[in-house]
């Protein structure tokens, strides 16, 4: 009898896809380690709701356990962390957040701020959180234009005892920042998955 496989779900942002930026480089680095990687499109990217992103992580996730691991990109990160904490005596094995918030800067249009409002004052159960996820770590850029290091940092440490990375001058760490490559992501994983 084979040994189940570990899985990783890499999930994007608003706005994004499955092929942008560093998300095909980290599948092929990761499924040449032995893993089976997924990477979903979301729906509507561009108008992102909780209840369909979660819904959607629902359907393709089926059935978590500690094989199972998250890397999530920006809003993903939010709709990775809201799926968990919907979660029923289950434990997963991790979640690398890349660029994850939760509080916004540089958000200029009010069609932006619409969509991010539920995002940002939806309650999160991060006790749940942290009682189903085994390891988290986050990764920050030191000159994110959205995400707040030192608020979010905090947040990630305090809520969700995340060890903090911190990449030097990598934007949103998106496919508009031309990041294609993310060697701390790839670390982070086969540290989590040991």
């Amino acid at each position: 009898m084979g040994v189940s496989k570990k899985r990783i779900f890499v999930i994007h942002g608003w706005s994004g896809n499955p092929k942008e930026g560093w998300f095909p480089w980290l599948k092929k680095e990761l499924t040449k380690r032995g893993m089976k990687v997924f990477i979903p499109a979301m729906p509507n990217p561009d108008y992102p709701k909780i209840n369909a992103w979660t819904n959607k992580l629902k359907s393709v996730v089926k059935n978590p356990d500690e094989k199972t691991f998250f890397v999530c990109h920006s809003i993903g990160c939010q709709a990775v962390l809201r799926y968990i904490s919907g979660l029923h005596n289950k434990k997963i094995g991790g979640i690398i957040a890349v660029a994850g918030w939760f509080n916004l800067k540089g958000l200029t249009t009010q069609e932006e701020k619409t969509i991010a409002r539920p995002w940002l004052t939806k309650r999160i159960d991060f006790k749940k959180i942290k009682s189903v996820v085994n390891k988290t770590i986050a990764i920050f850029s030191d000159n994110d234009p959205f995400v707040s290091l030192l608020r979010n940092k905090f947040f990630f440490r305090e809520k969700l005892n995340a060890k903090v990375l911190v990449e030097h001058r990598k934007g949103h760490m998106g496919g508009d920042d031309k990041v294609f490559k993310l060697p701390s992501a790839l670390k982070s994983v086969m540290k989590i998955c040991r």
